[in-house]
């Protein structure tokens, strides 16, 4: 599909306004040429004192009708056309979002953020411009100027009117020249664009970590490069259009000089009357708006036909992740979990992220999954929320291969925590029932006191009114913590998934929400990923990940007693534990406020 074929869907949808908006565009062209016509009666009328004042008071009513027609015909054409452009950029918009919600996460592994807003606001504005005032350009530079030429060749003279539209065969070639031309500037610009606000964007998002390594000025040095790559191919453009748009005016102004020359010579010699003559050079004057308008169409015509292929690109890509013919509905999840030689490569890797991993989870069991980072723990989970995707009998819900499961029933019936424990730019209340139904604060608070942050909630200003900031800066990290946990725990799920939910927590608070987690999801599927022994060893299985494989599958007891991989953990975490608690005595001791059993907060 063309960029042509693929806009024209759109426009399609709104033919009715179209239509309405051109016919509309024709009358009010119509309308105005007569305009120069009257003028010039009543000039030959007055001269020749064959016009008298009733007469020239019929034509000035004539002209003010013309006026009034022209007026509420301007109103109707940007009411029509404008309109359908502005409505044709809303729904591109939308589809825009709608098909990027269900591209997977190696999509947005591949493309930065930067780029795709650019895509959305300067790419889809661009696309408005060609579909909308583009429209009219061309429209005024194609019929608007056979009806001028028309009227000035039966109205005026031939041979005048000939001369006048020689210079406008050099603009007519000229322009077409000047779009191949600039098209790949506008796409380059574009791209530019894109690299700066992505830029900027990363920039802002990690400003902490800017500050932190006391980076600004390397930082500002290469938002300066950023920036002066983007004014270069900007004034790529400009230097096309320096040249071009003075002599457009150079041969516009070439013509009406060549017409008043020998037109003011024909009115001399008695060819044309000097009402005529006043008449076609109001046409001549109605000609530069075409002529201009071909420029101006060629330049949005162009720009558009860049961005169009550029958010085509996105609707070209499909979704690795989607549901099948093989998908079949699912009434009721219990929460039973198979891997069977569960083996996973990432896109791009030569190695397997997990290998031949095997396990059953009956319904209602807890599953730990402790290993080294990059041991494939994350990967693990996101397989189960079938974020990528796994070959066919290697992963079993309840008995059924994740990929015949619909993707909307799996999601709804697993409740997730992430690493990064994102928040939204939204009230507590809001972030925390972001995935129920409703806002049902006595299921909120229930929520949050199982996740032991309601306490600290109650104590804002504002409570759960409290916005928390651009992905939850307002909060500390223990505090978006427990923020996701209760957003995780609104949902009730049959499976949840705690993804190191609990390293940013202390070990007395974290031992509260695992008491609580015990007593809410009795009966119900968790699986715990951490780092910390303490606060995985009371689950009914643990799954030791090394290098990928499962290296180790039993409960606490049985683990110890194999002195492997997880008692070596254990020993090591709990000398850490030792060490660190007698570090503790010895600053307390040194410190002035061991003397008076005080401590500083």
């Amino acid at each position: 599909m063309n960029a042509f074929q693929f806009i024209f869907q759109y426009i399609k949808r709104h033919k009715v306004q179209y239509t309405l908006g051109i016919i509309t565009l024709f009358v009010v062209d119509f309308a105005n040429i007569f305009i120069p016509k009257l003028t010039g009666v009543i000039t030959d009328g007055l001269t020749a004192h064959s016009l008298d004042w009733s007469g020239v008071k019929l034509n000035l009513f004539y002209l003010f009708l013309l006026g009034l027609l022209l007026a509420v015909g301007r109103f109707f054409w940007r009411y029509f056309l404008f309109g359908a452009s502005r409505s044709i950029e809303k729904e591109l918009r939308n589809d825009m979002f709608s098909h990027l919600e269900k591209m997977d996460v190696e999509y947005y592994n591949e493309h930065k953020t930067g780029d795709l807003m650019t895509r959305f606001t300067s790419d889809l504005n661009a696309i408005r411009m060609a579909i909308g005032p583009a429209v009219i350009c061309v429209f005024d530079a194609s019929v608007m100027t056979l009806m001028v030429i028309f009227q000035m060749m039966y109205y005026v003279s031939v041979k005048l009117t000939l001369i006048a539209v020689i210079p406008m065969l050099f603009i007519l070639f000229g322009e077409i020249y000047y779009g191949k031309i600039i098209r790949p500037r506008f796409t380059a610009r574009q791209e530019a664009v894109s690299d700066l606000t992505d830029y900027v964007q990363e920039s802002f998002s990690g400003i902490r970590v800017i500050k932190a390594f006391v980076r600004e000025k390397a930082q500002r040095y290469h938002f300066l490069k950023e920036n002066e790559n983007t004014m270069e191919k900007n004034l790529s453009i400009a230097k096309i259009q320096s040249i071009v748009i003075p002599l457009l005016d150079v041969i516009i102004g070439l013509s009406s000089l060549l017409t008043l020359i020998y037109g003011g010579y024909l009115a001399l010699v008695g060819d044309i009357t000097l009402g005529r003559f006043v008449a076609f050079n109001q046409y001549i004057n109605m000609l530069v708006w075409p002529m201009l308008a071909c420029g101006d169409s060629v330049n949005m015509f162009s720009q558009g036909a860049a961005s169009i292929r550029r958010i085509q690109e996105i609707f070209k890509e499909q979704p690795a992740i989607a549901d099948t013919d093989k998908t079949k509905d699912v009434d009721d999840i219990r929460g039973e979990i198979d891997f069977h030689h569960l083996t996973f490569i990432h896109r791009g890797h030569s190695e397997p992220t997990l290998n031949d991993i095997t396990l059953h989870v009956p319904a209602g069991t807890t599953l730990a999954i402790i290993g080294r980072t990059g041991n494939g723990k994350s990967t693990l989970v996101n397989l189960l929320l079938h974020l990528y995707n796994t070959k066919p009998g290697m992963l079993f819900i309840d008995g059924k291969d994740i990929n015949t499961i619909p993707l909307k029933t799996l999601r709804e019936n697993i409740g997730y925590v992430p690493q990064d424990n994102f928040l939204f730019s939204d009230t507590l209340k809001s972030n925390i029932a972001f995935g129920a139904e409703n806002e049902d604060m006595e299921a909120i608070q229930s929520a949050t006191r199982a996740a032991c942050i309601h306490e600290n909630i109650v104590q804002f200003p504002d409570g759960y009114e409290t916005i928390v900031g651009e992905r939850g800066v307002t909060l500390s990290g223990g505090q978006k913590q427990r923020s996701s946990i209760a957003r995780a725990l609104m949902k009730n799920a049959p499976i949840l998934i705690l993804d190191d939910a609990l390293s940013a927590v202390d070990t007395d608070t974290e031992e509260h929400i695992l008491t609580n987690l015990k007593k809410n999801r009795e009966g119900k599927t968790t699986i715990l990923i951490a780092h910390r022994i303490s606060t995985i060893q009371n689950a009914d299985i643990i799954m030791v990940l090394e290098d990928g494989t499962a290296a180790e599958i039993g409960n606490h007891d049985s683990l110890m007693a194999k002195h492997g991989i997880y008692y070596d953990m254990f020993e090591k975490q709990q000398l850490e534990a030792i060490h660190g608690e007698a570090g503790k005595a010895l600053i307390r001791q040194d410190h002035p406020a061991a003397k008076t059993g005080k401590e500083d907060a």
